[in-house]
């Protein structure tokens, strides 16, 4: 198969492993709250991680890594794993889901132009399009209708303050996303990818863990464990997000252009239309097929690119 064929197929499969993981933990932070679902998450996927590498390489950990590539994917799990995902999910609380989303739609041309700064790479004009055409069908489906004023807003606080706050945090979150998917590929671009991985979410596991232990909030989190269905939705949600997800769009990353690779996996509100027709009987709008189509049409310009 062709390498960009490859990149591009991974992408697309990481934005459904996505698709599953979004749901598996908006689920599990319903019943224990989203910062326990940040830090269990990762404690769930690491021994993953260590079965899969015991199978496939005999080893418990990426020891064949040198200092280099440690370095480099530990900065990338940080900047992604942790305060990426740190600051999208206090977005999700501050301005809502739907405005996340729409602001998290700029991390394709934040990864692009990343990964003209840090790795040279080079996009053909067609390109561009191909990326505009998916990020204006992502916008479309997203700004279908407006969020509700979030609940956690105090009655003294004015709600333009948690707005801007939850603006500026979506806008680090995809950040986060872009920066650590081009750290990614900088620091190990031919490295095995369930492998970087392992590495990437280890230090964003140590970092939420430090994070729980200066905050006091490691009781709560250990609490988590006696919800059991809570526990179920997170471990599936690490099997199909941290573990083959990320693994998948680090080897999309790797195969194919950030830029690309970032824009097929953003299509995850345009994949979750048939999920929530089919598993939950919701209904859809004529704007959200519309910019369904949009993107997905979007896609296909890049896989014909």
């Amino acid at each position: 198969m062709n390498s960009h064929i490859l990149g591009q197929t991974a992408a697309l499969a990481t934005a459904f492993c996505w698709a599953i993981t979004c749901l598996s933990f908006e689920a599990a932070g319903k019943r224990v709250g989203s910062l326990q679902v940040n830090l269990l998450r990762l404690g769930f996927a690491l021994p993953i991680f260590t079965a899969y590498l015991m199978v496939r390489q005999g080893q418990l950990f990426p020891r064949d890594a040198d200092w280099h590539i440690w370095i480099w994917l530990s900065s990338s799990g940080i900047v992604g794993f942790f305060l990426g995902d740190l600051f999208l999910f206090q977005a999700f609380v501050d301005v809502g889901a739907r405005m996340a989303m729409l602001i998290y739609a700029t991390v394709p041309p934040l990864t692009a132009l990343m990964g003209w700064l840090i790795l040279g790479e080079h996009l053909e004009p067609a390109q561009f399009a191909a990326m505009g055409i998916t990020v204006a069908g992502i916008i479309l489906v997203t700004t279908g209708k407006p969020s509700a004023p979030p609940k956690s807003a105090a009655p003294s606080t004015p709600i333009h303050i948690h707005t801007v706050r939850g603006i500026w945090f979506a806008l680090l979150g995809a950040l986060g996303q872009a920066l650590g998917l081009v750290l990614s590929r900088f620091g190990a671009p031919d490295y095995d990818p369930f492998a970087a991985t392992q590495i990437r979410a280890l230090a964003g596991f140590l970092s939420f863990l430090l994070f729980f232990l200066c905050t006091g909030r490691i009781r709560r989190a250990l609490a988590s464990f006696r919800d059991l269905p809570a526990c179920r939705h997170i471990l599936r949600g690490a099997f199909f997000g941290p573990f083959l997800g990320v693994s998948l769009g680090l080897l999309a990353a790797q195969k194919t252009s950030t830029a690309i690779a970032s824009t097929i996996m953003a299509t995850v509100p345009i994949l979750l239309i048939p999920i929530a027709i089919i598993g939950f009987r919701q209904t859809v709008t004529m704007r959200e097929t519309a910019g369904a189509l949009l993107a997905v049409g979007g896609v296909a310009l890049l896989f014909l690119g």
